[in-house]
């Protein structure tokens, strides 16, 4: 497990560009801030993000830390093109991002699944809504349920499920569109620790077998760890990356991982600069 240069965590300010490499780099932040008008009474403007600068690359996982009002779902919001910088631009594969698109996919805390569709029927609705032919995504979903543990319950109701397994039914029906992206927004926060666990082991297993560039977004430091190729410590607001921070731990982890010293410690510093931005 590396900690960029000496013991200290590497610290990264408005004025700290990375390098970025079209060839190897899937998301880029070029200077990007964010400023959000205030309407009534206290009429002003409150900027969430600064001079935000990251270089994600391609098949990378990156978990986003932060106390809460950071900014962390606004980026990950603009990589979805669901909203876009004021200032600064967001790019994917060298271009600027100016919408949503099926090459991004998005995976939120609470499942949203539609109650009166079966699983098989949640996880084919997207592709199912662009024209796709059955002959195409039939057997993509058959395979997804399979690697997210679910064959068998096709023809069952989310009501029927618990809520680990109404979050695997969201990641296959984001996985069915073979996104290069796939953003989690603490897709696993109001799940119990065992399950939360499980759901982390998970998405490691299918990183594995499809390769997905993931943006994770978390309040959890050992979570973070766990999953993660690089984590980016955000500052309070407005959010810039304080700290770049590389787990260089194999991938797929097992719960060995979780009672290593490597592991401990870096949760260890990771929490202690966390603290710092929580006023």
């Amino acid at each position: 497990m590396t900690i960029h240069h000496k013991p200290a965590l590497h610290l990264m300010t408005s004025q700290t560009q990375p390098t970025y490499n079209a060839a190897e780099d899937k998301v880029v932040f070029e200077d990007v801030s964010k400023t959000y008008p205030q309407s009534g009474a206290a009429a002003g403007s409150t900027v969430a993000i600064k001079s935000l600068n990251i270089a994600i690359k391609t098949a990378e996982i990156v978990s986003i830390l932060g106390p809460t009002g950071c900014g962390k779902s606004t980026a990950m919001n603009m990589i979805a093109g669901f909203e876009f910088p004021t200032q600064g631009r967001v790019l994917l594969d060298g271009k600027p991002i100016l919408a949503p698109g099926p090459d991004r996919a998005v995976v939120f805390q609470q499942a949203s699944l539609f109650p009166w569709l079966s699983v098989f029927e949640n996880v084919v609705l997207g592709v199912k809504s662009r024209g796709i032919s059955p002959d195409v995504y039939a057997g993509r979903a058959e395979q997804l349920l399979k690697a997210v543990k679910l064959s068998g319950f096709e023809k069952h109701y989310p009501y029927q499920l618990s809520g680990g397994m109404q979050q695997r039914v969201q990641i296959a029906r984001a996985l069915i569109s073979e996104p290069e992206v796939l953003l989690m927004d603490e897709p696993f926060g109001a799940l119990d620790s065992q399950t939360r666990l499980m759901m982390q082991e998970l998405v490691l297993q299918l990183w594995t077998e499809f390769r997905p560039t993931i943006i994770f977004i978390t309040h959890d430091v050992a979570e973070a760890v766990f999953v993660s190729d690089r984590i980016l410590l955000m500052s309070s607001r407005p959010g810039r990356v304080k700290l770049d921070v590389s787990v260089d731990e194999p991938k797929p982890r097992s719960q060995d991982f979780l009672v290593s010293s490597s592991f401990v410690d870096l949760q260890a510093s990771l929490l202690s600069a966390l603290k710092e931005e929580v006023h």
